[in-house]
């Protein structure tokens, strides 16, 4: 996964110089008192753990719009072992040491959810090929597009990557509206012909009743392995299983994703890798050279 397509690089180049913008607000007054400037410095980041590769292919998309120039470096999704060279950069002195920290922070939080999230999928399609392990939109305000990224990278599926790319009927919709039925119907009348409407549920009669309501994917929230069987059994009995897409979420990790992966579920969404990330060390070399 070696490209990063679109508005990927510069939309990350924007949000490089943000994050950067929190480290030094005004001036890095030591690279200033030090008399450091044009020289043509090269940054080696190397790897002290092993892991999977994320947010790399574009980063160094993002450098170099920014002016940076991007050596070589290992891609989105490759796997890396302790001593790898990860990228190596060339820039000015002033430019490396006003973005090394804040790199190497960004790639070893994204390779961080990438190897958890390889771990994960690995773990449940040993248990059912087929099962499709997906991302919540539960990342850091300000980080989603790398934490979606890195979730993609580790072989999951990034599932929605905000309130506007896919219609999901909730349990606060509901509540609000005060019926389940009224809250379907209202999404079938109100959805465009593009988007498949998706519908929450906590309990199996609820999937049934769904499936019924014309529901494309149903969400079965915080329901124990046993009552996702149990909501799988109802719409098999009543012939309406392969009509839906079936999602187990809520308190899924690895201590209980074998079991959702056998329960009959099409798709397992997890926040685990964003809050569990693997611990991933990275560190950066400079050294003076004669071209940029």
């Amino acid at each position: 996964m070696d490209a990063a397509p679109g508005l990927w690089p510069r939309l990350l180049a924007e949000k490089l110089l943000s994050w950067v913008g929190e480290d030094s607000p005004y001036v890095d007054i030591t690279t200033s008192a030090l008399g450091l400037g044009d020289e043509c410095v090269e940054m080696t980041i190397r790897a002290k753990s092993s892991g999977v590769a994320s947010c790399t292919s574009e980063m160094a998309l993002a450098l170099g719009a920014l002016g940076v120039r991007v050596l070589s470096y290992i891609g989105s999704g490759e796997y890396f072992s302790e001593g790898d060279t990860v990228m190596r950069l060339r820039g000015s002195a002033r430019d490396l040491l006003l973005v090394e920290r804040t790199l190497l922070d960004v790639l070893m939080y994204a390779s961080g959810i990438a190897t958890a999230t390889h771990s994960l999928v690995l773990q449940a399609r040993r248990a059912n090929p087929r099962v499709r392990v997906a991302a919540t939109r539960k990342t850091p305000p300000g980080f989603r597009l790398c934490a979606k990224l890195a979730f993609l990278h580790g072989g999951g599926d990034t599932h929605r990557w905000g309130l506007s790319d896919a219609l999901i009927v909730k349990d606060s919709h509901v509540e609000i509206i005060g019926s389940l039925e009224e809250a379907v119907k209202r999404a079938r009348r109100g959805k465009s012909f593009a988007h498949r409407l998706e519908v929450e549920v906590s309990r199996p009669e609820d999937a049934l009743l769904a499936a019924r309501l014309g529901a494309d994917i149903i969400m079965l929230d915080n329901m124990a392995p046993r009552e996702v069987e149990q909501a799988v059994r109802l719409l098999e009995e009543n012939g309406l299983r392969d009509k839906v897409v079936l999602e187990a979420s809520g308190g899924i990790g690895p201590w209980n994703i074998t079991a959702y992966a056998v329960s009959g579920v099409d798709v397992i969404s997890t926040s685990y890798p964003f809050y569990h990330p693997e611990r991933i060390d990275l560190s950066a070399e400079m050294k003076r050279v004669e071209n940029c």
